[in-house]
């Protein structure tokens, strides 16, 4: 065997041999390492939707957040390449009845934020391919005062919130898709709310943010199915595996409905191909193969906005993106949106991601007898956690 021959053998056995699940330690850190980022990038977001904000800055704000903190990691070359790192799903700020996916290009502003607006942020961040997501939903308050929330919107909130933390606990080793719909289900029927029927939890993988194994949150009826709505495939969590665990309520139907906001979140699907004819499509596509090649986008990262507007068009039509359009429900109705990753370690499911639910949100309503005990199980676990890195704090304290 030649030294060429006998160099690519012990490329290919180390290629063979890289573990990207939860079982190697490194990769364990890189997932926590974005999950730091994404959580500091809510953050942030939070305290800059203030009213007179734009959304265009919010964006911008986030989306610099998550690329200074990710430029800061992993600087040095593995085998002569640099790791990738830095925006996993783009900054979205959707206002309103706006459910998910706005993130608006520069010339296509919407008006700033103002008292009363309930505002759901989206992001997500990436470590050498490594996703960790997260969403949240607050409402601007005027000047320094708390909001004032009404009966609906506090409902619907604290049931969104602690639908996510119920499904979070519920994934683990040996469960079921289904078992986790039914969660949700008898959180949202509890507080007289509504599911929103399109949005899925998804396992993520090394550059894959919405892998096979899915989660819906209702199953759907009959009546769904004759409209569009698919069965998800059943499914079985396993040790090692990693999971968005994406929830959106309403207090309207949970039908989404399309609006007129132009789309500018796409994905590059791999699996397809074509050759395109306008020069402006070519553009597009070879931007998006060299910068975006696996994980979501946003037109507005496009140095060529006019030429990413014409372009996008072809690709989609030829199925070599995949869009990811802004959902809406009716006008009238209220949504909440929380989103956190979660790893399925052999100590049990950890949450990695998310921020506590803002204190104003409040109902008289009360959790289920199921659902208490769950939360009152997460309460207790958080408790314990709190008080041993306090203590770890003082004892580093008293060292110093």
């Amino acid at each position: 065997m030649s030294d060429e021959e006998s160099e690519g053998s012990v490329q290919g056995s180390e290629n063979e041999e890289e573990i990207t699940d939860l079982s190697n330690s490194d990769v364990c850190t890189k997932y926590q390492e974005a999950s730091k980022i994404v959580n500091l990038a809510l953050t942030g977001l939070v305290s800059q939707c203030l009213t007179g904000a734009t959304i265009i800055e919010l964006c911008k704000f986030g989306t610099t957040v998550i690329e200074t903190q990710t430029s800061k990691l992993y600087n040095k070359k593995v085998n002569g390449v640099a790791v990738e790192k830095g925006v996993a799903f783009p900054v979205c700020i959707s206002v309103n009845e706006i459910i998910c996916n706005h993130s608006p290009l520069e010339t296509e502003e919407l008006l700033p934020l103002k008292a009363g607006d309930i505002v759901k942020i989206d992001l997500g961040c990436h470590i050498d391919g490594y996703i960790a997501v997260s969403a949240h939903t607050l409402v601007v308050s005027e000047g320094d005062s708390p909001p004032t929330i009404n009966s609906e919107l506090g409902n619907v909130a604290v049931a969104a919130y602690n639908a996510m933390l119920v499904a979070a606990s519920s994934i683990k080793a040996g469960a079921s898709n289904s078992d986790v719909t039914s969660v949700v289900e008898r959180v949202a029927a509890n507080y007289g709310v509504s599911s929103i029927s399109t949005v899925r939890m998804h396992q993520m993988k090394r550059y894959v943010i919405d892998g096979v194994k899915e989660v819906a949150l209702k199953e759907p009826t009959p009546e769904d199915i004759d409209e569009g709505d698919e069965k998800v495939p059943e499914c079985t969590f396993e040790q090692g595996e990693v999971y968005a665990i994406d929830v959106a309520l309403t207090t309207g139907d949970g039908k989404v409905r399309a609006g007129d906001l132009r789309t500018t979140v796409f994905k590059r699907n791999v699996e397809a191909n074509y050759r395109l004819k306008m020069k402006a499509s070519r553009y597009v596509l070879s931007e998006v193969d060299k910068k975006f090649p696996t994980l979501p986008f946003t037109l507005r990262h496009f140095e060529e906005e006019r030429q990413a507007k014409m372009g996008i068009t072809e690709c989609v039509a030829h199925g070599l993106v995949t869009p990811y359009p802004s959902l809406h429900e009716k006008t009238e109705s209220t949504v909440a949106h929380f989103k956190c990753t979660v790893l399925l370690l052999p100590s049990g499911t950890s949450k990695v991601t998310g921020l506590p639910l803002p204190s104003y949100f409040g109902t008289e309503k009360k959790p289920d007898e199921e659902t208490a005990k769950v939360l009152a199980e997460i309460a207790e676990v958080a408790a314990k956690r709190a008080k041993k890195k306090a203590s770890k704090k003082k004892k580093k304290k008293k060292a110093v």
